[in-house]
């Protein structure tokens, strides 16, 4: 079974605990720092990862750790759960897929903008109410710029693309041209 769909069913079922017991926000805060933490010290990340190193060894490391960052015990049974499931060193994943569910349940959706130039509040305003409209979701919207893209909009939802942009226009254009000779 893959990375994603491991992540995708330990999301599933965290998010049933945590939105049962109204700690979404703190339990995923909670998970976020100590995946920052994992991250931040490479070596820690190593050790959950090694199929060298035991088990019990893995739990020492992680019941030293668990009281200095004063996690809410739903978040440290998290962690510990992942760890004896030989899972930990994947929070990560575990993280995005997270998101990806408590979003689907409250019906928001996420969508990463690419335009060639800065563009202001009221054209973000608009994007959003077009997408919103389009995906019949909430909207999240995420904006990074891209010079390459001539002008126009890239919007990508999940594994969607929408290429509004004019690189995009020319490409075709010049592939219609040269089917038509």
């Amino acid at each position: 079974m893959s990375v994603t769909n491991v992540a995708n069913r330990y999301a599933r079922a965290l998010a049933d605990v945590i939105t049962e017991r109204g700690e979404v926000e703190a339990v995923s805060a909670d998970l976020t720092r100590f995946a920052a933490l994992q991250n931040e010290h490479g070596e820690l990340l190593a050790v959950f990862a090694s199929p060298v190193v035991n088990l019990d060894r893995k739990r020492a490391v992680l019941n030293e750790l668990l009281p200095r960052l004063s996690l809410r015990p739903t978040a440290a049974n998290f962690l510990q759960l992942l760890l004896n499931n030989s899972r930990l060193h994947q929070l990560d994943q575990m993280l995005d897929a997270l998101g990806r569910e408590i979003d689907r349940r409250a019906n928001f959706v996420t969508a990463e903008v690419t335009t060639a130039r800065e563009i202001d509040d009221k054209q973000k305003d608009e994007l959003r109410q077009r997408l919103k409209t389009a995906t019949g979701k909430e909207v999240r919207l995420s904006f990074r710029t891209d010079p390459s893209i001539i002008g126009g909009v890239v919007t990508r939802i999940g594994s969607l693309v929408y290429d509004g942009s004019i690189r995009n226009q020319l490409a075709q254009m010049k592939q219609s041209f040269l089917n038509a000779h």
